[in-house]
């Protein structure tokens, strides 16, 4: 997985806060209410989980980064009984607890090295699950990876740091290599520079839904771009909803 260690300083600046209004928005409209306690793998800074939390849901949310988990539990008051954050990784899911629902956001999934370690995930996703748990989650299309990080450039800058982001294709089909660079401030207002790789890696709508089936899923539906639509060939970010 990537390191986050530089990235979580700046996370929520540089994440359009959209993206968590429309993820929320998903994830409520494919539980039913009697679906409250949710694990959010790859929470980072914890903002979706916060807002689920808000709505009522138990959320407990799970992330590999120390850093990011640092700032989550920021986000939590100590009375707070609705909301938790730990460390972890999805590919080891150790967590007695079972779940109503399990989410997994962010194209984070694209973040496993291979098919085996998607089926690791899905295999630890399903034990966590209760009987009629819903699994949610998006990934990048092959078309974002082949045509929508083709050439890509992004460049933030603020008074404290800069940040660029430039994409190429990576040594695999349906890959892309994101190479980022920051230049931090210190006290003293001296820049300091970071830069960290981040490989991801996508497959076709009919791999995942093979392995989701042979990982015991009763049923999956595909949408397309946080809308209730069915993908055509120009979909960005696809959805999943599974069901135990």
């Amino acid at each position: 997985m990537a390191s986050y260690e530089t990235f979580a300083k700046i996370y929520d600046e540089v994440m359009d806060e959209n993206l968590y209004l429309d993820w929320l928005e998903f994830t409520c409209r494919h539980l039913n209410k009697s679906q409250q306690h949710v694990l959010e793998l790859a929470c980072g800074t914890g903002i979706l989980s916060v807002e689920l939390a808000n709505l009522g849901f138990k959320v407990c949310g799970l992330d590999l980064s120390e850093d990011m988990i640092k700032l989550a539990n920021k986000r939590v008051a100590e009375e707070d009984q609705m909301l938790r954050f730990k460390t972890g990784d999805m590919l080891n899911l150790t967590d007695k607890e079972m779940y109503d629902a399990v989410t997994c956001y962010s194209d984070s999934l694209c973040y496993m090295k291979n098919k085996s370690e998607v089926a690791e995930v899905f295999s630890g996703v399903f034990a966590a699950l209760k009987d009629e748990g819903t699994f949610i989650f998006d990934v990048h299309s092959t078309y974002q990876v082949e045509e929508g990080f083709s050439e890509y450039s992004y460049h933030y800058q603020t008074d404290d740091f800069a940040f660029l982001w430039e994409s190429y294709p990576g040594e695999h089909l349906f890959s892309v290599e994101h190479f980022l660079t920051f230049f931090v401030s210190d006290k003293k207002g001296k820049f300091e520079r970071f830069d960290e790789l981040h490989e991801e890696r996508t497959y076709e709508i009919k791999e995942y839904e093979s392995l989701l089936k042979d990982t015991g899923f009763k049923s999956v539906e595909v949408f397309a771009d946080f809308e209730d639509i069915k993908p055509d060939e120009l979909s960005k970010r696809w959805f999943f909803v599974c069901k135990k």
